[in-house]
């Protein structure tokens, strides 16, 4: 089993910044790849950054250019640093892992218990 606990989250102001972090341990091989999610009330559940074990991003492009998504390889934790921030932004924030389990060597994916970021004045 994988285990992914979330940090950060809260409530900013519209043009603020804030920056979540989620840590992955347990039965882990290696991550093939970690990233966000988020869903706003209403609404469905929809990626927002990406990276896999190579490095590569993807974002949605809603917020390209104001969100980056990095990786620290050696303590399997995903950084989602998060600029510029919108009320438009403001959802439950859950984290992401595709990884290959270390006891079957088989390719399982694990959800976070979620984050809310509430953007607001």
């Amino acid at each position: 089993q994988v285990q992914l606990v979330e940090s950060g989250g809260g409530l900013v102001q519209p043009g603020g910044s804030m920056r979540l972090s989620c840590a992955a341990s347990g039965t882990i091989f290696t991550i093939i790849a970690m990233g966000w999610y988020r869903q706003a009330p209403g609404k469905q559940r929809e990626l927002v950054a990406v990276i896999t074990s190579s490095g590569r991003t993807n974002y949605a492009d809603s917020v390209k250019g104001r969100f980056t998504i990095s990786r620290d390889n050696g303590k399997n934790t995903v950084f989602l640093q998060m600029n510029s921030l919108k009320p438009e932004d403001t959802a439950v924030y859950s984290c992401n892992a595709d990884v290959l389990d270390s006891v079957d060597v088989t390719r399982k994916n694990y959800w976070g218990q979620g984050t809310q970021v509430t953007v607001s004045s």
